[in-house]
């Protein structure tokens, strides 16, 4: 593959808020759960949230849009771009693009990402392409295969996710899972890069998108037993295909996946074969931030990557939508 083919990322940042729901907070929430319930049904410990703590207690957000949010989900979105920008050495002036998605964008109406590039100082082309959890895959499967002259010299990809401000909880099901992030990268088929994009694939069942939703104005639901069987038989389908794409095991290289809870994950491990030292992982400090959550994980471990790595980046989402990209790092000279 040519230079002008590939894709690059040349950086990459998050944002967590402030405001941690540990599991004791769950349980004075009198909702009929337990850390000890918690942590052997999805191993997460504590989730952050743009919501005020007090406000939860006292409402259980029971009624949507009525919370009170601490940060908005374009300023989560600002802080993971300007860590990405950062990393990649560039301006936001020469930012070109951004493309965003969120599983609970703040308006029906613009789109998320221009919202998110007002407040990141970017004046650039933006326009959303979401497919929930599932939207980094879509990002980098999209970019991936747009021509080179078709580019600006640098997209942002951004995820902001305020997904509490739609949980319930009153509904320990969705309450134990659920948290807020955002998550950004910096891209570009112009400029080399050590880390590069080999290969990408993205897939949906769209016959089965009730399973997994928000209605607008309503909170956020899934059919928690059939969506978990679903996502590990997709993560392991897809990550298979990579491994024929890339003609080569990956099991024994960097594993990244949708950080939806860490007892999913592990299963997927155990049946791939992926040691413990190449999980990379989030979900246990963090819960499920819907689509920033795997992005999160590799710009969180941005700085141990060295040239001859490689990462299998695996999401599923609602859609039902499902994706995944190999990841390759080379020399800082190397096309």
């Amino acid at each position: 593959m040519t230079q002008q083919q590939r894709l690059y990322i040349h950086g990459a940042g998050h944002y967590h808020p402030d405001n941690i729901i540990d599991n004791a907070f769950l349980e004075d929430l009198d909702i009929g759960t337990t850390d000890q319930w918690i942590m052997e049904r999805v191993g997460i410990q504590k989730r952050h949230t743009v919501l005020d703590l007090q406000d939860i207690k006292a409402t259980h957000n029971e009624v949507v849009g009525q919370a009170k949010v601490q940060i908005s989900s374009a300023a989560m979105g600002a802080k993971a771009i300007d860590m990405a920008l950062a990393r990649a050495g560039i301006s936001k002036a020469d930012v070109g693009m951004v493309v965003a998605a969120s599983c609970s964008p703040t308006y029906s109406l613009p789109a998320n990402a221009c919202v998110v590039a007002k407040e990141a100082g970017l004046d650039a082309f933006a326009v959303d392409i979401s497919s929930a959890c599932s939207s980094f895959a879509a990002h980098i499967h999209f970019l991936h295969n747009i021509h080179a002259a078709a580019m600006p010299d640098y997209v942002v990809c951004v995820i902001p996710e305020s997904w509490t401000t739609t949980t319930n909880f009153s509904d320990r099901r969705t309450a134990v899972l659920i948290g807020d992030g955002a998550a950004a990268v910096v891209v570009s088929k112009n400029h080399v890069a050590p880390m590069r994009i080999e290969h990408t694939v993205m897939k949906s069942n769209p016959s089965a998108w009730e399973k997994v939703q928000t209605k607008t104005g309503h909170h956020f639901f899934q059919d928690g037993l059939s969506v978990q069987k679903f996502a590990i038989k997709k993560t392991i389908e897809t990550f298979k295909l990579l491994e024929q794409q890339c003609n080569t095991a990956l099991n024994q290289h960097y594993f990244i996946s949708h950080q939806a809870n860490l007892t999913m994950l592990n299963s997927v491990c155990s049946k791939l074969g992926i040691p413990a030292d190449k999980h990379l992982f989030n979900v246990d400090q963090f819960g499920n931030c819907g689509a920033a959550g795997a992005p999160s994980v590799l710009s969180q471990h941005w700085q141990q990557f060295k040239a001859g790595d490689r990462i299998t980046l695996v999401v599923v989402g609602a859609g039902l939508t499902w994706g995944g990209m190999s990841i390759q790092i080379g020399a800082e000279n190397e096309a």
